[in-house]
């Protein structure tokens, strides 16, 4: 069976990207949004799907930006935090808050398509399958390098915890998997 190129599974599809309430929460989301993750810096808050919400008290001004982990434990999420404050202050928003939520779980179906593309291009194979297709998660990885089915796992986990190692035998090449789950 080979994995599909592009897919939006039921757990994606019934979330909005990015719930927003009060004055100026759609430019708010962008900056912080627009934070990379520390461990995948090619890949934005958004495209990787963690920011859930931002809320902005129509009378205060205070702001708290919601965010999940692609993991339960994921030891990026303080430092994607402290980032979003920093840059959502050099915007001149000074009160902020950032909310670490597990509910609402993080899936690799929230990532989205231009966040696959830069997992791709910068080397590692993005997941390709929904977390709710079990026989496509199974199937062979193509190698982000030379496009060959023809890979195997040398290790369950990469560098990361939502990452494997693999090795392309076509290109002989390894390569990082962003896992499906």
């Amino acid at each position: 069976m080979t994995r599909p190129a592009t897919f939006r599974s039921p757990i994606a599809e019934g979330r909005p990207p990015v719930r927003l309430s009060g004055p100026d929460a759609d430019r708010i989301a962008e900056i912080a949004g627009a934070v990379p993750d520390p461990e995948l810096p090619m890949v934005s808050l958004t495209n990787l799907g963690v920011l859930r919400a931002v809320d902005v008290d129509p009378d205060s001004g205070a702001i708290t930006v919601t965010i999940t982990p692609t993991y339960t434990g994921c030891p990026a999420m303080n430092t994607m935090a402290e980032d979003v404050v920093i840059n959502l202050r050099a915007a001149g928003y000074p009160d902020v808050t950032v909310r670490k939520v597990l509910s609402d779980t993080w899936s690799s179906d929230d990532l989205t398509q231009e966040g696959r593309q830069a997992l791709r291009d910068n080397g590692i194979a993005p997941p390709a399958a929904s977390a709710t297709d079990r026989a496509a998660a199974d199937a062979p990885v193509a190698c982000p390098l030379c496009h060959s089915s023809d890979t195997e796992q040398l290790s369950r986990f990469g560098a990361t915890s939502c990452k494997s190692l693999y090795r392309c035998r076509a290109c002989r090449e390894p390569f990082e998997y962003f896992k499906v789950h």
